[in-house]
């Protein structure tokens, strides 16, 4: 994958820095604005994590643990954290046996917008597609950011996420990985399958769903807050992927197109009682009080910014307007002053 083109001062400082050798940067000031919607500081955190994951083509490998890279990358992860932290109150610790119910409680308050039921009867094909591509900056990566736990849990929660996982990764066949389904899907809607294709298209409330599976999955601190992330996302992923595949029917597509979003039909309804019980309780009867309140922020943060992302694309498409980012109209932005060393 090519570094994507920047989107303001801060992204654009990253590339061109990743662009030539490691080198030393100077701390960044006066970061402005609301991180959730900031499409400059979305795109730095999103580039920032994938250094963690497959990297960019000719990206010095370096640049993953570089200690002034890293330095700007928390900046603007902070200021990310500290956004999610009000727009979510952190919830109240639950005893361990009461985690199952509090998730279900979570569940059932989220009143986002009918994404799925507008996809099912009402999406044009062209939307579809949109969705598709959307999607695909989190489906080319199904399940990594959630793996980054399991070295982290230990007994019945470990053996809990390793089976989820498993069946995530198509139990060890690559023609049955998620991933892999999806890049199916992708093809039969005549949509580049290449990994990170629509980065530059996917705006800032499509990174930072992704962002946040990033930030939770790969700090150490925030376990318990990727644990009910994923947990949330089983418990709510059935249904949704019924309509979606029943859409794709409606556009007239046949079993290739659906099979991923018919897969998790069956496999979430399985693993939803496996995350609530088996994961989660079993996390949380050994964690302790604050990793429960985390491992509840993470899947009620989950949920504020999938309705974010839902809202985003039914207003976009009611307006008769794409919901992608017009390549036409992008700037490619310039480095901040004195942010890049010798």
């Amino acid at each position: 994958m090519e570094l994507p083109k920047p989107r303001g001062p801060l992204s654009a400082t990253l590339v061109d820095a990743l662009a030539g050798p490691p080198r030393t940067l100077l701390p960044l000031v006066n970061l402005s604005g609301d991180p959730l919607a900031d499409e400059d500081l979305q795109l730095a955190l999103h580039i920032g994590y994938e250094l963690h994951y497959r990297g960019f083509d000719g990206v010095d490998d370096g640049w993953e643990w570089h200690p002034s890279r890293l330095a700007l990358h928390q900046a603007a992860e902070r200021r990310f954290e500290s956004a999610l932290r009000r727009l979510v109150p952190m919830p109240d610790p639950v005893p361990a046996n009461e985690v199952p119910r509090a998730l279900a409680a979570i569940v059932e308050a989220d009143d986002g917008p009918p994404l799925s039921k507008y996809l099912t009867g009402r999406a044009t094909l062209e939307q579809f597609r949109e969705f598709v591509m959307h999607r695909s900056v989190y489906h080319h990566r199904e399940a990594d950011p959630h793996t980054w736990a399991i070295p982290r849990l230990t007994g019945r929660a470990k053996a809990a996420l390793v089976e989820i996982q498993a069946d995530e990764y198509g139990g060890g066949r690559l023609e049955r990985m998620h991933a892999e389904l999806f890049r199916t899907t992708m093809r039969e809607l005549g949509l580049d399958t290449a990994y990170g294709a629509y980065l530059g298209q996917a705006p800032a409330v499509t990174l930072a769903i992704n962002n946040l599976m990033s930030l939770f999955g790969i700090n150490r601190r925030l376990l318990g807050a990727i644990v009910g992330h994923l947990a949330v996302y089983e418990m709510t992923s059935s249904l949704p992927n019924r309509r979606y595949g029943n859409g794709l029917r409606r556009l007239g597509f046949g079993a290739d197109a659906t099979r991923f979003y018919d897969e998790h039909v069956e496999a979430d309804a399985v693993h939803e009682q496996i995350a609530a019980h088996d994961l989660c309780g079993s996390f949380c009867a050994e964690a302790g009080p604050e990793q429960t309140s985390l491992l509840l922020f993470g899947a009620a943060c989950a949920l504020a910014l999938d309705a974010r992302f839902a809202g985003h694309l039914l207003d976009r498409w009611a307006a008769g307007e794409s919901s992608l980012r017009d390549q036409s109209s992008i700037a490619n932005g310039r480095p901040l002053a004195g942010a890049l060393g010798a």
